[in-house]
């Protein structure tokens, strides 16, 4: 059995569990932190299953992936602390460092929502910020931004398109994730002018 069909069929079986939202909470938290593997392959088809509770299931990811980059942000500013001068002098110098930190508080918001949005490791966002101890807050505003983009966005696809979601997101999602990027990344730009 190939590793997509046996996601569906766990899914199919978490579907009717009373606890489908703390799950789906637990695996977005899961998602943000240790397990690269995007979301989407379970809570489409549980967004299309339990259409009376599409934007709770939205939002429960949501929360899942703010708690997620809370404990990784935390990971950043507190292990860093640990072996930061032994990772700075082993792999860079403290004068690059020190233009990554000043980089990262000039435009860490727009780093964090690129990288929340587009299907990267969400992780190398949570690590740098917390390392360069950039503002929680605005990691936070950045953070839920760009997941309930993300996870709003499906639940919007799923509103309108019904059981043809899977699809419509598997032949539009490369054009809508470059499109999203772009808009991003536009704003950052304009944000420094």
């Amino acid at each position: 059995m190939s590793f997509g069909s046996n996601v569906k069929q766990k899914t199919r079986h978490f579907i009717d569990s009373k606890h489908m939202l703390s799950g789906i909470t637990v695996a977005s938290f899961l998602e943000s932190t240790i397990v690269p593997i995007p979301l989407e392959a379970v809570m489409v088809p549980l967004m299309q299953a339990r259409r009376e509770k599409l934007w709770l299931i939205a939002l429960m990811a949501t929360l899942g992936c703010i708690i997620g980059a809370l404990f990784g942000y935390a990971l950043g500013y507190y292990l860093f602390d640990l072996i930061g001068d032994w990772v700075i002098n082993t792999f860079s110098n403290p004068e690059q460092f020190e233009s990554v930190k000043q980089k990262m508080q000039a435009q860490g918001f727009w780093f964090v929502m690129t990288l929340g949005i587009v299907p990267i490791p969400f992780q190398i966002a949570m690590l740098a910020a917390g390392a360069t101890k950039y503002s929680l807050a605005l990691f936070l505003l950045a953070t839920t931004l760009a997941r309930a983009i993300r996870y709003f966005g499906l639940a919007l696809v799923v509103y309108y398109a019904g059981d043809q979601a899977e699809k419509v997101i598997k032949k539009h999602k490369t054009k809508v994730l470059i499109a999203l990027t772009i808009l991003v990344l536009a704003a950052w730009w304009l944000s420094t002018l």
